[in-house]
């Protein structure tokens, strides 16, 4: 199998820490394009290319060797008296690590001394990142060059970025360089170190200068848990996924102690209320302090009156936040509240987060927030008042579409109408209903009034979905996608569906009908569920939410089908995603084409997708649960597994896993059963080593 999986769809090299992440060729320059170096949303240069003795040196190889740092190997072609072989080698190394590292390390393997002038160019844009995205040109500001460093400042603007040299550096026009010579068989190191100042002051790069290290620059993984499995495809594929969820860490400027999963590189490095809840529920155990910063985090921001123009109201999670120029100057709001499943989702993390475990004190202090989520629920998410939990865009600058699938035509009828709004969408009625009953729950055990009102509230919810959002077609028992506006079921046959297996909205044979259609070779490309089946007319497999595979999606319906015991279906998209992911070096992108895996056998790039990505890295932690199947009540004393069986591997082992104080070792064996050992916690360990159906 052919590995081009180092660099992007376009030959693309992806380097990210927190708030800062660089996009280059594969010879390491930023050249054009969406290239160039970022930090809060703003491009800081969108030129920065290499050269000896005036030319590019010829490019042998580069990619990015975790989430933060990039190698570069290229020669000096030979001159006349070299004939033959190359003896000028030429290694680039690159740290991002909030600000950015840049190394220049020259080997001369010839017995002869080399002499060379290297030089690296730069400019900057700064433009915000939609402007990017949407290929607005900005005015380039000429660089100032001074002693030994290059100074490029924003017109009419605070930001700036600086460029500074090793020793010997001269500056001058758009370029640092070094007039070096070479000894023979030695080699010449001279760096770069670049210091962006915004609106929030300055960012520097930690390394100053020094020798590129061994060491990872993203935060270290060596205390959190680590897989073993018979199918190296996994392992690698957890691995890098667990570099990449601390590669997007970032920390809340109101509460710097609080962490959160940023949503992806390169357009979405920021707050998503939904895409931090997924990823949080999604690698829960592994990390449950990080989930309690995110909810804490949203939790701080969590609208408080009504604003059409942001779509603020009373208890609603936040979609987004942005950092900036635009947010600044007030060309952009720094909240933006159009989503109408983070809502739900947040009462759900919640529960979730206090049965893994979170101190009984931080959920109490939560609490409010989950009763204001619950009562926006009631007051504010059902505009047409038909009972289900809905969206409608409010301002003139908001979302049309307002779930997961939130690009314009992401919903859909069978023939390619679009659904007028109201929309009420089958997932979402499923979280909300997931958050009433946990949150019914929460009350009851915390002494605080509305338990009854709630279960009530998810009794209704259900009734009325069972009676509205099933369909037949030739394939048999189908979930509708959405309700619109008119009335009418949104009859399209698309993903969301799988979404609602995990919610304990649907019986065992509900389930399987669910679970039985998104195994259908319309619905499932052979590489993953495609967000729309082929069979509709709207389908485009190139489609943002028409048709492309989004890894998140399929890991929760992999889930999904292995709550309710489907083990054939939960296997099927399992494997799907395990087999694709050594194609993209197993960091699995945001999304990727839907095409049919038969009969090329290699998936397609979809062409903008961020890599890495929160909830497309924590997929792979959540298609583990899914083999392991885990019920956590760690208030109550245990944590039942239930793997299923026969497992998909034949031999799986999770270590080090974070438990109620404690450690927890698992192994699930197709020979030996499922063993396990609890170190340092008096938690009581269950384990059902054969499959059964049933939600919760």
């Amino acid at each position: 199998m052919t590995d081009y999986s180092h660099v992007g769809p376009l030959g693309e090299v992806t380097t990210v820490h927190g708030e800062a992440f660089l996009v280059s060729g594969p010879d390491g320059d930023v050249s054009g394009g969406d290239q160039g170096f970022y930090v809060r949303d703003t491009r800081f240069l969108d030129r920065l290319e290499f050269l000896l003795d005036g030319v590019p040196p010829s490019p042998l190889a580069g990619r990015a060797i975790d989430a933060a740092r990039a190698v570069f190997h290229g020669y000096a072609a030979p001159g006349e008296d070299h004939t033959i072989d190359a003896t000028l080698l030429v290694t680039r190394r690159r740290v991002v690590d909030g600000s950015l590292h840049e190394e220049l390390l020259l080997e001369n393997r010839s017995s002869r001394p080399a002499t060379v002038h290297v030089s690296l160019c730069c400019g900057s844009d700064f433009a915000y990142i939609f402007d990017v995205k949407h290929g607005r040109r900005n005015p380039r500001p000429a660089p100032i060059a001074s002693d030994g460093q290059l100074a490029i400042h924003r017109e009419a603007g605070v930001e700036q970025v600086v460029l500074r040299g090793t020793a010997g550096a001269v500056a001058e026009g758009d370029r640092l360089g070094w007039d070096l010579e070479i000894p023979g068989r030695r080699e010449v190191r001279c760096c770069v170190d670049v210091e962006i100042v915004d609106v929030y002051g300055a960012a520097r790069p930690q390394r100053r200068c020094e020798a590129f290290s061994t060491q990872a620059a993203s935060p270290p993984t060596e205390d959190i848990p680590k897989l073993r499995c018979s199918d190296d495809r996994l392992t690698r594929l957890v691995h890098c996924s667990l570099e990449d969820l601390a590669s997007l860490k970032l920390r809340d400027p109101l509460r710097p102690e609080d962490r959160f999963y940023a949503a992806g590189s390169p357009w979405y490095l920021t707050l998503f209320g939904r895409d931090a809840l997924w990823a949080g529920l999604m690698s829960l155990p592994f990390d449950l302090g990080l989930v309690a910063g995110t909810l804490r985090a949203l939790a701080r921001r969590q609208g408080r009156r009504l604003d059409p123009d942001t779509e603020e109201a009373p208890g609603k999670i936040l979609h987004e936040i942005r950092r900036g120029s635009l947010v600044h100057r007030g060309d952009l709001p720094p909240n933006y509240y159009g989503t109408v499943d983070a809502t739900p989702l947040f009462v759900v993390l919640l529960h979730e987060a206090w049965s893994w475990g979170m101190p009984a004190a931080e959920v109490e202090e939560l609490l409010p927030n989950a009763e204001a989520a619950l009562a926006w629920m009631r007051d504010h998410g059902d505009p047409d008042g038909d009972g289900f939990l809905e969206y409608r865009k409010q301002g003139t600058r908001g979302l049309d579409n307002q779930g997961w699938k939130d690009s314009h035509d992401g919903i859909q009828f069978a023939d390619g109408r679009l659904p007028e709004p109201p929309i009420a969408l089958v997932e979402v009625q499923s979280y909300a209903y997931d958050a009433a009953t946990r949150g019914a729950e929460l009350l009851e055990r915390f002494g605080r009034p509305g338990a009854d009102e709630w279960r009530r509230y998810a009794a209704e919810l259900r009734r009325r979905f069972h009676e509205t959002f099933w369909l037949t077609d030739d394939e048999g028992p189908y979930l509708a996608v959405a309700v619109d506006g008119t009335g009418q079921t949104v009859d399209g046959v698309a993903s969301n569906m799988g979404h609602v297996l995990l919610s304990g909205l649907l019986d065992d044979d509900q389930a399987a009908a669910v679970a039985r259609r998104l195994v259908t070779p319309e619905a499932h490309s052979g590489w993953g569920l495609r967000t729309m089946a082929t069979s509709a007319v709207g389908y485009n497999p190139l489609s943002y939410h028409g048709g492309s595979v989004w890894p998140h999606d399929t890991a929760i319906a992999a889930y999904g089908c292995a709550l309710h015991g489907r083990t054939e279906e939960a296997e099927t998209l399992l494997r799907g995603l395990v087999s694709v992911a050594p194609y993209f070096r197993s960091r699995l992108p945001e999304l990727f084409a839907g095409t049919s895996r038969e009969p090329a056998d290699f998936p397609v790039p979809f062409p903008t997708a961020c890599r890495p990505q929160a909830w497309a890295a924590a997929a792979s932690l959540l298609l583990v649960r899914a083999c392991l199947r885990p019920e956590a009540r760690v208030p109550d004393g245990y944590v039942t597994f239930s793997p299923l069986w026969p497992p998909p591997f034949r031999r799986l082992e999770l270590h080090d896993v974070p438990l109620a104080g404690g450690w927890l070792d698992i192994t699930v064996d197709r020979d030996d059963g499922v063993t396990h050992q609890l170190r340092a916690s008096d938690l009581e360990i269950r384990t059902l080593s054969r499959a059964g159906g049933g939600r919760r």
